[in-house]
This record gives structure tokens, C-alpha cells and sequence, in this order.
């Protein structure tokens, strides 16, 4: 097996404990095992949760040489690789390299005491001197916040077009996900009306699928409300706000795609300060990514940017995984 199921007596002492086993926490286990360190990469979901739970039908938009980690080339048929390519190049890197990683284990509770924490899970307790969190954000939808969210057909995820089929679809949001999610459902038979509270499609919308959003719009096949919300949600209909006033539709499935954030809960229960604006960044040294408030607990990747989820992502944060390390490896000197 290349994976391997570690239960730490609470005697033993880990050098590095990393929370998230996405692409830029497999990085920082492949630069601590490069160091000599002893580690653990644990993540409550499967390697890679993150990715698996992407469209099945996403395409990167980056190429693949900017989504390598540790070194290893990633090798894709197309310049922008798929999310299934994605999957095979993460865990061939993982498996080669004998990652030490526990999946499906949740960290529950840590707490510091004589120079080291420790760290419950759902599975085991573990004791480390340092804590690198790399969590991602891709867990925690944002919520619209209004009347029928609860309802089943409302949906944060999406992962197939055929679903949808001949169904009357709303996608909320203008971005890449909800652009997606209105071309894809449309081409396989839906009747998809986008709701979007902006003047116009975002243009952070990969350069290549904006015009076709545009033109599927502007000839009608799409219908698309602008400088409107999303107000009402019932079972075989929807309410609009919009500039001219409350209009209803009948639907059969909600796409919200409103973007995710990170899991402020949990960065908040550790102890790690956020700033007191409304993006929620959490505070820590942007040279070594260490926390302002925890000395040894480390942030990397889309966590550290808070509710500002376009400013970090995994071709500009592999360089946490060094930073983190070197900072680490500096201390024991």
C-alpha cells in the first residue's frame, strides 16, 4: 500500500501535523518528507476532496506545467487539463511518493500545552510542533439566505448536465461555476434563466466560454436577468427581484453558485485571528506563513486568503509548501 494508516501514540512526537490533502497540502508533505521531517497529512474527506467533487466535466484553467507540485511533471492531452487528469496526476504524485496520509478523518479539537500540540480527530490523537492548515474552501457553500433554500432541489454542487435534462433550471451567479453549470444544462435540453446581480457576465469567466455565454444570451436561447436576486424559492417556482420589479417563473432546480469559502468555524475554534472587515483574512506572516497569535501553526493555499477566494489558488501557493518548510527547518537550527 502506499498510503498508510498511522495511529500515533500521544508519546510520539510529529515534527509537522498537516490539516487538508488537496493539491497544496500534498505539496507540503512531499517538501517535508524532502527535508527529513516526520509528518502526517489527514483530510476528513477522500485525496483530494476538493477536486473529486468538481464538475466531472471541468476543464483547469490553468496548464497543466502551473498545477505540478513537489517537481513531478503533470502530463495532460490538452494544454488545460481535465478534472480527471487532475485526480490521476494528484494521486500517482501521492502513491509514488508514499505520502504518509490518513483520509476520512476529521480533525476535531487542538490544544497546546508543553511546547507541542495536540490534535483529536475522529480516528486518533496526535502531538506535533508544528500545524500547517490547507484546507481549501471548497467545503462551505455561501448561502443565499432566503425563504426555500431548505428545499432538496436547490443545489450548492453540481456535477453532471444529464441530470438536469428538460427541466426548467435557474443558475445563480455569473462566474465560472454558473456559467458552466448554464451552458452545460442548456446543450443537453434544459431551460436555464440565469439570475445575476451584477450589470453584466463576470470577467474572471475563462476567456474562451465567455463569448459563448454572451451570445447564447444575447440571441435568447439563455435567459438572463441582470442587477437582480434571487428573492423567493418554492417547490415548482421562484421569484426574481429585478430593476422591474418581482417577476415568477416556474423551476424545477435551483444552481446556486455562489461561490464557497473557507471554514471560518474551524479557523475561528483553533484560535486564529481574522481581520474585522467583511473579508474575514486570517492574520499571519505572509514570509512564512506562520499565524500572527499560534507560533507554529501555519497557514497555505485558498485559506489564507478569507472570503477572498480568487487570491490565492494552486498555481501561485505551491511556494507556501517551501516557505512553510524553510521557516521550519530554520527554527531547529
Amino acid at each position: 500500500m502506499a498510503f498508510c494508516n498511522i495511529i500515533w501514540n500521544s508519546i510520539n512526537m510529529l515534527d509537522i501535523f498537516i490539516i487538508g490533502a488537496g493539491p497544496i497540502g500534498l505539496a507540503c508533505g512531499l517538501a517535508a518528507q524532502k527535508a527529513g521531517l516526520t509528518y502526517l497529512v489527514v483530510d476528513k474527506g477522500c485525496l483530494v476532496n476538493s477536486l473529486y467533487n468538481y464538475p466531472s466535466t471541468m476543464t483547469f484553467f490553468s496548464t497543466s506545467e502551473k498545477l505540478e507540485i513537489g517537481g513531478v511533471p503533470f502530463v495532460s492531452n490538452s494544454v488545460k487539463p481535465t478534472r480527471a487528469e487532475a485526480l490521476e496526476y494528484y494521486r500517482r504524485v501521492a502513491c509514488s511518493n508514499k505520502l504518509l496520509t490518513n483520509l476520512f478523518e476529521a480533525v476535531q479539537n487542538i490544544a497546546f500545552a508543553d511546547n507541542a500540540y495536540t490534535i483529536q480527530t475522529t480516528k486518533a490523537q496526535y502531538r506535533a510542533t508544528h500545524i500547517i492548515i490547507a484546507t481549501g474552501f471548497y467545503d462551505v457553500p455561501v448561502k443565499l439566505n432566503i425563504p426555500g433554500e431548505h428545499l432538496p432541489k436547490v443545489k450548492h454542487y453540481y456535477k453532471d448536465p444529464h441530470y438536469y435534462a428538460l427541466q426548467n433550471v435557474l443558475v445563480v451567479g455569473a462566474s465560472n461555476s454558473a456559467v458552466d453549470v448554464a451552458l452545460e444544462t442548456y446543450r443537453k435540453g434544459a431551460q436555464v434563466t440565469m439570475v445575476v446581480r451584477d450589470n453584466e457576465i463576470s470577467n474572471r469567466v475563462k476567456y474562451w466560454v465567455r463569448p459563448d455565454i454572451i451570445n447564447r444570451i444575447k440571441e435568447g436561447t439563455i435567459k438572463a436577468y441582470f442587477n437582480s436576486s434571487l428573492s423567493v424559492i418554492r417547490e415548482h417556482e421562484v421569484d426574481i427581484a429585478t430593476p422591474d420589479g418581482i417577476i415568477t417563473i416556474p423551476n424545477n432546480f435551483v444552481m446556486a453558485m455562489t461561490g464557497y469559502k473557507p471554514d471560518f468555524g474551524f479557523l475561528k475554534n483553533i484560535g486564529i485571528m481574522l481581520s474585522a472587515d467583511d473579508k474575514l483574512f486570517p492574520q499571519y506572516n505572509p514570509d512564512t506563513m506562520e499565524t500572527t497569535n499560534l507560533p507554529g501553526i501555519y497557514l497555505a493555499g485558498v485559506v489564507c486568503g478569507g472570503m477572498n477566494t480568487h487570491l490565492w489558488f494552486i498555481e501561485n501557493s505551491r511556494i507556501h509548501a517551501d516557505m512553510i518548510i524553510g521557516d521550519i527547518l530554520k527554527k531547529q537550527l
